[in-house]
């Protein structure tokens, strides 16, 4: 069978700047909270790689922009460290530096017929703000809208497609629940604040985009991951997976397109003595500005069964997981090496989940994609990476994202996670992820893999 997109699809793939970038002599970035980890607890991160060398693109991306030609890139999504453009956000002074980079980038990737999607914030709080609390900070909100004004003042001319966040639940998950992400704290209340601010933080970036009257749109990017009840037929289970899909996906999915929280989680909240603290001028200013355009990271789904497990008693209060248990659902699809099921009718569920209950939002998918530990055992003679099941991976989703569309999804287009390898926080390289390879142990040198190769084809052709 043929699967022909739509004219104009996006294909390319999406990265940010701390997984990306590295750090360099005379770069002159402030310290973020990943650098600062690294520094003083080393030994969490895989292997000890911090995000200091991480894949080099600030002295490599001329070459990394012709590796996205060869593989069809054209558009590439990555992100504007805050710490490299203001080392230090409390006096808003600007790293010329940092300008000249990100100028260069952008002008080379448009040279190129590659469109930037610019992200603003991608887990990396300038160590500075973490000192202030962070996300937990009214104070940091303002900062940052400052922040994005002065990226949208420096870059807006041509970037025209701009993201407040990438997966902003993840730092609640991470830093406030779990502890892969610093401020590494375990205070449920202190998360939702959090969550709160960071929707807050959303709305405004998006009010000062609007109010500056440049030609492109601005979104967020969301990992939505569809959960689904052990037994569609028990109340019990029902209402777990509803309690999930509210709090991991709905907290802000329902902000950014609808302008306000689910009542549901409101009413939970309520009931937990975990309401955030928020004042009707902040909500009018969510409610007012919800986004033009929508990125949704797709990897794995959620599934969920009623609450069967002793609620564990811990000083630290209450987690999610005292409202559900996870249902490990037998026979499921493995990728064995990221310990995530593969299930790819749930890129499906949730194009259609967003068609027939977010008013059908234009968006795509602005992540998807395989993390496998020790592709070295697949290269052959000529040194190539054959990934083979990273191109049967990124297939099977396509064509469920072809069956949306088909059925009156507005998907726009497809990024793969990632463009090279990067570093992935604490796990660093031990999953690679890319369509090129990245040697570590010789200077970053890259290689195209097998599925570059085939990506490249399914551009050139607009289908497969």
């Amino acid at each position: 069978m043929s699967y022909q997109f739509p004219k104009n699809f996006w294909w390319g793939s999406a990265a940010s700047g701390p997984q990306t970038e590295g750090v360099f002599e005379g770069d002159h970035k402030g310290e973020n909270i990943w650098d600062y980890w690294y520094k003083t607890q080393p030994d969490k991160f895989f292997n000890q790689v911090g995000p200091n060398l991480t894949s080099q693109v600030y002295q490599k991306y001329q070459e990394d922009i012709q590796l996205m030609v060869e593989t069809g890139h054209n558009s590439f999504r990555t992100s504007i460290q805050w710490s490299r453009l203001i080392p230090d956000p409390t006096t808003g002074v600007i790293n010329e530096a940092a300008v000249k980079f990100y100028n260069q980038l952008i002008d080379d990737l448009l040279a190129n017929g590659i469109d930037p999607f610019i992200n603003l914030y991608h887990f990396d709080m300038p160590m500075i703000l973490q000192e202030k609390g962070g996300w937990e900070s009214l104070e940091v909100v303002e900062l940052y809208v400052a922040y994005a004004k002065t990226c949208f003042e420096l870059f807006g001319d041509r970037v025209k497609k701009w993201f407040t966040h990438n997966e902003p639940i993840v730092p609640v998950e991470g830093g406030y629940l779990y502890g892969w992400h610093y401020p590494d704290k375990v205070d449920l209340k202190a998360g939702i604040q959090v969550l709160y601010h960071e929707a807050l933080a959303s709305a405004k970036a998006i009010a000062a985009y609007h109010a500056m009257d440049l030609d492109g749109e601005i979104g967020i990017v969301l990992n939505l991951t569809p959960t689904y009840p052990r037994d569609e037929q028990n109340e019990a289970d029902l209402a777990a997976a509803q309690f999930v899909d509210g709090f991991f996906n709905r907290s802000f999915l329902d902000p950014a397109v609808k302008g306000h929280f689910p009542q549901d989680m409101i009413d939970w909240a309520k009931a937990n003595e975990l309401l955030p603290q928020t004042t009707p001028e902040d909500l009018a200013i969510i409610a007012e500005n919800i986004v033009d355009l929508l990125g949704v990271n797709y990897y794995q789904p959620r599934r969920a069964k009623a609450k069967e497990t002793p609620v564990e008693k811990r000083e630290a209060g209450l987690l999610p997981e005292d409202f559900y248990d996870v249902y490990d659902m037998p026979g499921k699809k493995m990728n064995p090496y990221r310990g995530w099921e593969i299930y790819e009718k749930g890129i499906y569920d949730t194009l259609i989940n967003l068609k027939e209950n977010y008013g059908n939002i234009r968006c795509y998918i602005s992540e998807n994609g395989m993390g496998v530990e020790g592709e070295e055992r697949f290269v052959n003679s000529n040194g190539m990476i054959e990934d083979d099941y990273r191109i049967e991976f990124v297939t099977e989703h396509l064509k469920w994202v072809h069956r949306a569309i088909q059925e009156g999804s507005q998907v726009q287009g497809y990024h793969m996670w990632t463009c090279m390898d990067n570093w992935s926080w604490l796990n660093a390289y031990k999953n690679r992820y890319g369509f090129v390879a990245v040697d570590l142990d010789n200077d970053a040198k890259r290689t195209i893999k097998k599925s570059g190769y085939w990506f490249k084809t399914v551009r050139d052709n607009n289908g497969f």
